[in-house]
Order: C-alpha cells, then structure tokens, then sequence
C-alpha cells in the first residue's frame, strides 16, 4: 500500500466515522484490508479508495470502518456495569415504571449483539420487558453485525460470559451447535444500522446508554461532540457508561456526574445552544 493511499485511507476513515488513524498504522490498515480486496477482486488499494469514494461504493465503506474497529464482545463483558444496571438503575427504572414511565435503553456500537441482550437478560430478571414499555436500541455502523445480531443465533464459542442459568432461561440449542435467543430476549431489543456522526434519527430521551469500547477510536474533538449528543439524549439522572478505558471529556463533565470509574449520571444542567445537534 502506496503511502497516498494509507493517507486517503485514513482520511475517508477520519470524514466518514471520525477514526483518528496514527501515521504508523499502515501495515495495521494494510492487513486488516487484504481480504477485502481479496473479496473484491481488486488489485491496489488505490482502486479500493477509489471504490469506497463513489457512490456504489457505501455498502463497501461501511466494511472498510468495520474493518478498521474491533468488533469483539461477550455476554455480560465489564460485568461491573451489569451488576449495577442490576441494582441501583433497575431501582429508578422500576419506580419510573410504576409511575407509568416507560424504560428506553440505548446500546450504541453493539457488535454482534451480545452487550443488547445481555441487558435484556439483566432487564428480565428484575421484572422490566416488552410488556410493560421496556424498548432497548442497538445500534452499529456494520450492517453485518447487525444482520448477524439481530438472528440471536450464536455458535458456540460466542457464549463466552453467559451462565449455565442464563444459557438455559434464555436460549435453546438447535442441534447442530448453535444457541438461538428466545422470543423474550429477541423481542425486547430492535437493531438498526446507525453511523454515530451522522443525525440520530431517535427522538425523545434514554433512561442508560451503553456506548462502551467506540469513543477510543476516535479523535478528542469528536468525542466532546459525542459527549454532547450524549447529554441531550438522556434524561436528568439518566446513565452513560463507557468501556473501561475511556473517560468523559473535561468539556462534558458539568453534564456527567461520576458513579463509578465508567458509569455517569446525567446531571440536571441543561445542554449550551454550541453543544447541541445542529
């Protein structure tokens, strides 16, 4: 790969999903990039730029962003945060229900699936689901994960995390070595393909967002953009909680108080005209 054609690379990375790409990621970019253009049948990488740069090319732009992120993920991963969406949110979540407030939970960057249900699983054991206005969104700019997560149909070796109780109360084998989520699970979470630079077309506000493992991939101006869309889109003592290396903006930080090390409270300060969506 020609050194212009890491720059374009990296460039369309930066425009497209705002992924801050290092200049000594070449042979990264290079290699998570072969068997896409093995796939394709393309012989340079210049001729892949010029692909994912045309209009027919955005299917293929949205494998060049999957390609470059890391899409890995089990059930019940940072259980930490589980154990509190378990207790102290499930708390709140449960008197806003019986105070006839609907539950709405947003799983942004969802992989393969495994982070939606695993809250749906967590939701169903304090007694909140489709039934009484429990909705959780998963979102993910790959439209193969979502394809594949909406299935509910995982190998096994993608169980990592799961319980024999949790296995057993939520899904079923169907023979030939796979585990398919039941209907309580399945109908509790709705998945879209969503580019979080592009608008949100979600209106009205969550109750907890999980946006865990994605802002690392991007640069520090636009996770502040981020840390704002996030404040407007979750209610006064609402919840954030991020990956286990990231940490909110100091810019954002009159919006979200601490919890925990990686869980925040939507505070009641309301969100400046320069922080919101345009």
């Amino acid at each position: 790969m020609s050194p212009d054609s890491f720059r374009r690379l990296a460039h369309i990375a930066m425009r497209e999903a705002g992924l801050a790409i290092a200049d000594n990621k070449s042979d990264m970019v290079r290699t998570r990039l072969a068997r896409r253009l093995r796939h394709l049948g393309l012989s340079s990488y210049e001729g892949y730029c010029d692909l994912v740069e045309r209009p027919e090319g955005a299917a293929e732009l949205g494998q060049l962003i999957s390609a470059l992120t890391t899409n890995v993920s089990h059930f019940f991963r940072e259980s930490h945060h589980f154990d509190l969406l378990a207790t102290d949110v499930a708390k709140d979540l449960l008197e806003r229900a019986g105070a006839g407030q609907p539950t709405r939970i947003w799983s942004a960057g969802c992989a393969n699936g495994q982070e939606p249900y695993t809250i749906a699983m967590v939701l169903n054991g304090v007694g909140l689901g489709p039934e009484n206005g429990c909705k959780i969104l998963a979102t993910d700019i790959d439209p193969d994960v979502i394809s594949f997560a909406r299935t509910g149909a995982y190998p096994k070796q993608m169980l990592g995390g799961l319980s024999d109780e949790h296995l057993s109360r939520y899904f079923h084998a169907d023979g030939s070595g796979t585990f398919e989520a039941k209907g309580t699970l399945r109908d509790a979470v709705t998945f879209r393909v969503l580019n979080l630079l592009k608008p949100w077309p979600m209106t009205g506000r969550f109750d907890a967002v999980f946006c865990r493992n994605v802002v690392i991939y991007f640069d520090k101006d636009t996770q502040s953009r981020l840390w704002s869309k996030f404040a407007e889109r979750i209610r006064p003592g609402g919840w954030l909680f991020l990956g286990h290396s990231e940490r909110i903006s100091p810019c954002a930080e009159a919006y979200f108080a601490k919890s925990s090390v990686t869980a925040y409270r939507r505070t009641d300060v309301p969100i400046t005209v320069t922080g919101k969506e345009s």
